[in-house]
């Protein structure tokens, strides 16, 4: 399967992922960031259930604590 991830594509992926197990292989805490897949916002609950298809675009938000 392949995603294009903040514009860059990922095509080494097997197929029939959730969001959390991208999360997982990119390394990424799911606690500070947004996600949107194909332009829609996914909530933080549903990653373990959302599964992505091919040709899915993701983009994926960090929050930078500051002050």
């Amino acid at each position: 399967m392949y995603l294009i991830v903040n514009g860059k594509k990922y095509d080494n992926l097997e197929d029939d992922i959730t969001m959390r197990e991208l999360l997982d292989h990119l390394k990424l805490p799911a606690k500070k960031i947004a996600i949107e897949r194909n332009r829609e916002i996914v909530s933080k609950s549903t990653y373990d259930s959302v599964r992505l298809n091919d040709g899915d675009i993701i983009e994926i938000i960090h929050f930078i604590g500051g002050g």
